[in-house]
């Protein structure tokens, strides 16, 4: 086996609801146990951002809390993270992580992965596969002393997404620390090149991270569900490679040697062949600059 060559290190990057996931992650009971519809809810989050022109995230944090206080109910944090053992994922996604971590060490790539979420750390906390993220992005709530959801105390709307791209980038991964997230590095020297990048998601939420990526040099790929209205869902995907948007994409299944496993081992392919070529390319630019150095200092 090819141990991972120092700084070949590339990551993976996740929306959760719907990427991941089968639907909204609050579908799963925390909606259904206030009594009413999950389509009622999301249509009382768009009315409240339109009419109050409030942020539509903060907005459905707000109207989890005030319709769970209305249902007479509490809002805490271990019932959120009990939820999170409910949540269905796509066929694969358990194993997924592994089987992409053998491959990238077989192939001379240290792999990392990461959320990037709209919806709830806590919830996120609670899966199976929390273990598998080196670390998670995502809203969460300030909680009092006995654990109850007090206020927002982290956002993350589809533009605020892009910051963590290059938190990842620069490695200023603690959401506290700004000071090196806005420091200049050049780079050749950040951590994680955007080149080797990969960023999975579905749908318009995750435009500025899939354009960013893509633009920047890394992939970014866009899946849809293959159980419910597959003809529409893959429309939209598609919409978003025909506007250039990403550079792939492929049904939501993680499966053993699927089309997005087989798509995503080949651009690790390509990650460790493009990371070898830049490496030779700066030991080269650095003997020839220290030649040509000699070589003036000779003249001279």
């Amino acid at each position: 086996m090819v141990t991972a060559k120092r700084g070949c290190v590339a990551a993976l990057m996740y929306d959760f609801d719907k990427t991941l996931c089968t639907k909204d992650m609050q579908e799963y009971r925390f909606i259904p146990d206030l009594g009413i519809e999950s389509s009622d809810f999301w249509r009382e989050v768009r009315e409240l951002a339109s009419s109050e022109k409030m942020d539509k995230i903060l907005a459905y944090m707000y109207l989890m809390i005030d319709k769970a206080h209305a249902a007479k109910k509490t809002v805490k944090r271990d019932d959120f993270k009990k939820l999170g053992a409910e949540i269905e994922f796509y066929d694969g996604v358990e194993s997924w992580f592994g089987r992409v971590n053998d491959f990238g060490r077989k192939n001379a790539v240290s792999v990392e992965h990461y959320i990037i979420s709209s919806g709830l750390r806590e919830i996120i906390e609670g899966t199976m596969i929390c273990k598998d993220f080196k670390e998670i992005y995502a809203c969460e709530f300030y909680y009092d002393e006995h654990g109850v959801a007090a206020w927002p105390k982290n956002v993350v709307n589809f533009t605020t997404k892009t910051q963590f791209l290059f938190r990842i980038n620069k490695d200023a991964l603690d959401i506290s620390e700004d000071n090196k997230l806005n420091e200049y590095i050049p780079e050749d020297k950040r951590r994680i090149p955007f080149r080797n990048m990969i960023y999975i998601g579905d749908g318009m939420t995750d435009v500025p991270c899939m354009r960013l990526v893509k633009d920047s040099g890394g992939y970014s790929i866009a899946v849809y569900s293959p159980k419910k209205r597959v003809g529409s869902a893959k429309a939209d995907a598609k919409r978003l490679l025909t506007d250039h948007r990403v550079n792939f994409v492929a049904k939501a299944d993680f499966s053993r040697d699927s089309e997005l496993e087989r798509l995503t081992m080949d651009i690790l392919i390509k990650i460790a062949a493009e990371d070898r070529l830049v490496s030779m390319h700066s030991k080269q630019m650095e003997k020839a600059s220290e030649e040509k150095a000699q070589a003036d200092r000779d003249r001279a």
